[in-house]
């Protein structure tokens, strides 16, 4: 009798002496330009917990810029333990949202559907702004007509909307918009967004905090804490047709190679007669959609606050405003937000921060964040001097300032 052992089938590759691992994810594909500019929440934190109180689950803010602070790390039995880092920081300003609506989802087997949606009684001109193409030549009636529900029977069919939403649905989300006027973007079109509420005990616990908030402004401390691990959604930077040593990150081929050297040296086998969608190929860089999970947040600003970049170990009242303003963006005037890391998109770019989808459970991510230093010195260049003060007190009295 004989037993046959089951072999893997052999390779009639030769010995080769190291491994080639494909150059770039696939997961990306297809890497062409995003229609999503302003980001997606293309999936919200589930909502389990009946009996936390209901809350929103993201908010919408602008990239200001970086700059870098110091802090003391608490991680016992770490060897960075009790000692001092320093971490590059990414701050954005929030300015508070305003909430004009809400609209309920029935689940159905294909997934979530769209029962009914109200909107509030008054809405600004940045909201109307953006359901036309052309504000200036148009009549400018948008929801005029809605508005008179409000007035007409007692607002009885609005009301019959918020009862159908609390009875029918299990999804609940407030429509929500940026005041763009409040930044000097030099756009007047409101970002217009759907929040999630988790939360509450029922759906109808849902319906009355979101009708609660109609019309209201809802700050960015509101929805997120000092030291939480949030999402970043957002659009990354655009770099055009780049070739496939950048875009793909393959090897350069030897100096001496005929007709260029950034280049993929086969592009496949003869048969079959087709170049394969996974060999690395140039075309469109940058531009895509992307999230970042687990950016901790450092510390939250308010609006007005000279002194929100004081620590306990720098007195030095300052705003985050570094000196000379931040490059490509200007001022803060507005509440904000400081990360840790770089976040995706050039300046000015509006980001989605979203509540983290995962229950945290390492001590990198529970950490409580002691910042001893924040830097607020010139981003133009080698910045030298944190406040226009020091700057005077240093440089003593000045020929120009004397006239």
């Amino acid at each position: 009798f004989f037993f046959l052992e089951s072999h893997p089938p052999r390779s009639n590759m030769s010995h080769r002496k190291f491994e080639a691992p494909r150059h770039g994810s696939l997961g990306f594909l297809p890497k062409k330009r995003t229609k999503k500019h302003q980001g997606k929440i293309r999936s919200f934190p589930k909502d389990q917990d009946a009996s936390a109180a209901p809350h929103l689950t993201a908010f919408r803010g602008f990239k200001a810029g970086m700059t870098h602070v110091v802090r003391g790390v608490d991680r016992p039995g770490a060897l960075m333990h009790k000692r001092e880092v320093v971490d590059a920081v990414s701050i954005v300003e929030t300015p508070p949202m305003v909430v004009v609506g809400v609209v309920g989802y029935v689940e159905t087997p294909r997934g979530l559907r769209t029962l009914t949606t109200v909107f509030a009684e008054h809405l600004s001109e940045e909201f109307k702004r953006r359901c036309y193409k052309n504000w200036f030549a148009s009549k400018k009636k948008a929801y005029t007509r809605y508005a008179k529900k409000y007035s007409t029977d007692g607002g009885k069919d609005i009301e019959h909307e918020l009862q159908r939403i609390g009875k029918f649905c299990s999804v609940v989300r407030v429509i929500a918009h940026t005041q763009v006027k409040k930044l000097n973007l030099r756009i007047k079109k409101a970002h217009i967004m759907e929040i999630q509420i988790n939360g509450g005990a029922d759906c109808k616990a849902k319906v009355d905090f979101a009708k609660s908030l109609f019309e209201k402004e809802i700050t960015v401390d509101s929805v997120f804490a000092k030291d939480e691990q949030v999402d970043v959604m957002g659009v990354t930077k655009g770099h055009g047709y780049e070739g496939v040593t950048t875009r793909w990150g393959v090897t350069r081929l030897p100096r001496k190679t005929h007709r260029g050297l950034r280049k993929v040296a086969c592009i496949g086998s003869w048969h079959p007669a087709r170049v394969s969608t996974t060999v690395p190929r140039a075309g469109q860089n940058g531009y895509f959609h992307r999230t970042e999970l687990n950016k901790k947040v450092y510390r939250i600003g308010k609006k007005g606050d000279g002194a929100s970049c004081q620590t306990e170990a720098d007195l030095t009242e300052k705003s985050i405003t570094p000196m000379g303003g931040f490059v490509r963006y200007g001022e803060i005037n507005e509440d904000w937000v400081m990360l840790k890391g770089a976040i995706v998109g050039v300046k000015k770019r509006p980001l989605i921060l979203r509540k983290s989808l995962q229950n945290h459970s390492s001590r990198k991510h529970l950490e409580t964040i002691d910042l001893k230093f924040i830097d607020t010195s010139s981003k133009l260049g080698h910045g030298r001097f944190q406040t226009f003060e020091e700057k005077a007190k240093f440089l003593g009295p000045l020929a120009s300032k004397q006239k």
